[in-house]
């Protein structure tokens, strides 16, 4: 895979396909960027292209196209502290003549590159015009690797194409945890669905010397193993495939203990039991003392440590102990530690732990695509695996 490093960008027309689907907040009239850290992981190839006097097209999508990108562009202006110029498309002759009109170092940021459905289409016309804006493409968009759409894959047909500084970042640091990490090397896995993490598990049931589960779907395989979970949410279609999983592999870490509760709401009597001891009316929140214990010490004992996705009902303060507990265990942890996934990230920012995560990902559903062992179409299309 050609890097950003290798490519003479000098006073060239660049490309630069980043991810900024951020979250936006309106209240009152005016729009605020919840969290800015997807912008801010982007800097370093936009300042390396403009310290090479390059003239920056931005694209990027944001949610699923009805949102505009302004607001985004403001952000990225107070950022850099630089002019950055904003037009109401992101193809066609209204771009290229702003195109024509740009000077070395300047930057013209694209709207929603979702407005267009052929974007996700991965529609080579489509691709074909953005292409035209420029002499080289940079994709820089690690989160978005996984979707085969024009932006990422159909445009490296046309033109030469790079990885940015970001994306080296990415794949580096997850190629050197799945394939020579520091060792032990623990694997943290939280959230709603098993459905979407059981190749991700099944994978590091080899790769691992231990993985913890944790969240809803470790309701999942608690009623796998003939537990009572109550009224837990579960994954009742995963208990068949479950039973193929190594789910007694002595690697394999649930929780001992959890908080039930008949209410969500936190408003509900909320108790501690075994995880055999939840009654017909309960649902598990999150996990118990006993399993903080419990997976307190594995993480300390570890020297790699990937997490993804949350322990308990975070959002609701009397289940959001197992998430806040596993979030300052790692921070504290001697472990070189990564993670990723929007609702992890947002338990880091709660705390203000961020900056004591030796890599925060860009990625949602590549990270869990890339550490399932998936290829990325995106990855693909720059050449990422002829070589790996």
């Amino acid at each position: 895979m050609l890097t950003i490093k290798s490519a003479d960008v000098k006073n060239k027309k660049v490309l630069l396909r980043v991810d900024f689907n951020v979250v936006l907040v309106k209240k009152g009239g005016t729009t605020r960027i919840a969290d800015d850290f997807r912008i801010r992981a982007a800097l370093p190839t936009i300042k390396h292209l403009l310290k090479n006097k390059a003239k920056i097209i931005i694209a990027s999508h944001l949610g699923d196209g009805k949102e505009s990108l302004r607001p985004v562009s403001r952000r990225l202006e107070k950022l850099l502290k630089k002019k950055v110029r904003f037009v109401g498309e992101c193809a066609g002759k209204q771009v290229e003549e702003k195109v024509r009109a740009m000077k070395n170092g300047q930057i013209l940021f694209l709207e929603n590159l979702r407005r267009h459905p052929e974007e996700k289409k991965n529609d080579l016309e489509f691709a074909e015009k953005l292409a035209r804006l420029a002499q080289i493409y940079v994709n820089d968009a690690f989160g978005v690797c996984h979707r085969p759409h024009a932006s990422v894959v159909g445009i490296t047909k046309f033109l030469p194409s790079y990885a940015g500084l970001l994306l080296e970042k990415e794949t580096n640091v997850l190629e050197q945890a799945t394939t020579s990490p520091d060792r032990p090397l623990a694997v943290i896995v939280g959230g709603a669905k098993i459905s979407t993490k059981i190749k991700l598990i099944e994978r590091f049931l080899n790769l691992a010397d231990d993985v913890i589960l944790g969240g809803a779907l470790a309701n999942t395989v608690l009623k796998a193993k003939g537990l009572s979970v109550g009224k837990s949410f579960v994954e009742e279609e995963m208990i068949e495939p479950l039973k193929k999983v190594e789910i007694t592999s002595p690697k394999l870490h649930l929780p001992v203990d959890v908080i039930v509760s008949s209410s969500e709401s936190g408003e509900r009597p909320v108790r501690v039991c075994g995880v055999g001891g939840v009654k017909n009316g309960e649902k598990i929140f999150d996990i118990g003392p006993d399993s903080l214990v419990l997976f307190d010490k594995i993480i300390h004992n570890a020297k790699t440590i990937i997490w993804n996705g949350p322990i308990g009902l975070f959002e609701v303060e009397q289940f959001a102990r197992g998430s806040y507990f596993i979030a300052q265990s790692v921070a504290t942890s001697s472990a070189y530690s990564i993670v990723g996934g929007g609702e992890t990230i947002a338990v880091l920012g709660k705390l203000n732990l961020t900056d004591k995560f030796n890599h925060v990902s860009t990625g949602g559903g590549a990270l869990l695509e890339f550490l399932s062992g998936n290829k990325l179409p995106g990855l693909e299309s720059l050449g990422y695996y002829t070589n790996n």
